[in-house]
C-alpha cells in the first residue's frame, strides 16, 4: 500500500508540474526549489525529486550541478530545431491521413475545427483560462488532422514535439506584453499583430478544407506555412524588440 501511495503521489506531482511548465506558469529558466514546490503543491520531497527526474528525461526540466533543477529554457535555436522536427514528422502523418482517412476522420476534423473556431482569443489580453482553452482546442485540431495515420512512433514523436512547442507558444504570447509592462514598447504592436495573425482561424479553415478536399499539395503547402508561423512570430517579435529608437 505504501508503494502504491508513493507512486500515486509521484504521478500527481509529475502531472501538476508538467501542466504548469507547459502552460508557462512555471516560467522558462525558473529555478525549481524543492522547498517552494513542496509548499505550492503539497507534495513531499521524494515524489517531487522523482517527478523532476522524469521531467528532466522529457527535456522539460534541466538539472543544474549543485543547484538543483530549473525549468528548461526556450530559445530561438530550440524553436528552429523543433520547427524542423515538426516538419519531418507531421507532414508525412498529414499526407497519410488525407490518403487513408474515412468518414470518421472527416467528422473528427470538422468537429475539432468547429470547437477551435469557438475560442475567441485576443493575443495581448487573453486570460490564462482563455489561453488554456485555445491551447487545448488547437492541439485537438492538429491531432484530428493526423488521426488517420497508422505510425504509432511518428504520432508519439508528434505529440512530444507539440508539447515542447506549446511552451514556446505560451512564452511568445506573454513576451510582448511583459516587455511593454517593463517600458520596452518598441515593436509591441507589430509583435502582437504577428501573434494574432498566427492564431487566426482562417489559416486553420484553409488547412481543413484542403485536407477534406484530399488536395495533398495544397495541404502540404498550408501545413508547411502554418508550422512556420511560430518561428516567424518569434523572429519578428525579437527583431522588433531589439530595433533601436530613431533619433529625431
Amino acid at each position: 500500500m505504501q508503494d502504491k501511495d508513493a507512486l500515486s503521489k509521484t504521478e500527481a506531482a509529475y502531472w501538476l508540474l508538467r501542466r504548469d511548465i507547459l502552460n508557462t506558469r512555471l516560467r522558462p529558466g525558473a529555478s525549481l526549489r524543492l522547498s517552494a514546490l513542496r509548499d505550492a503543491y503539497g507534495v513531499g520531497w521524494t515524489p517531487l525529486r522523482e517527478a523532476l527526474s522524469r521531467l528532466e528525461a522529457e527535456k522539460l526540466v534541466t538539472a543544474i550541478s549543485n543547484r538543483g533543477f530549473a525549468v528548461a529554457p526556450v530559445s530561438r535555436a530550440e524553436l528552429e530545431d523543433l520547427t524542423r522536427a515538426r516538419m519531418f514528422v507531421e507532414l508525412p502523418l498529414l499526407m497519410e491521413s488525407i490518403e487513408k482517412g474515412g468518414p470518421d476522420w472527416e467528422s473528427a476534423v470538422v468537429t475539432a475545427h468547429y470547437r477551435l473556431s469557438r475560442c475567441k482569443i485576443v493575443a495581448d489580453s487573453a486570460s490564462e483560462e482563455m489561453a488554456d482553452e485555445w491551447d487545448e482546442k488547437h492541439t485537438a485540431f492538429h491531432a484530428a488532422l493526423v488521426s488517420a495515420a497508422t505510425s504509432n512512433w511518428l504520432l508519439r514523436f508528434q505529440s512530444t514535439i507539440i508539447d515542447q512547442l506549446r511552451r514556446h507558444h505560451r512564452f511568445l504570447g506573454l513576451a510582448p506584453t511583459q516587455r511593454a509592462a517593463a517600458g520596452l514598447s518598441i515593436g509591441y504592436e507589430k509583435a502582437v499583430a504577428a501573434l494574432q495573425d498566427a492564431m487566426a482561424i482562417e489559416h486553420h479553415t484553409a488547412l481543413m478544407e484542403a485536407a477534406l478536399d484530399r488536395d495533398l499539395e495544397r495541404a502540404k503547402a498550408l501545413m508547411t506555412e502554418h508550422i512556420g508561423y511560430t518561428l516567424e512570430v518569434y523572429i519578428r517579435s525579437e527583431d522588433e524588440a531589439e530595433e533601436p529608437a530613431v533619433s529625431k
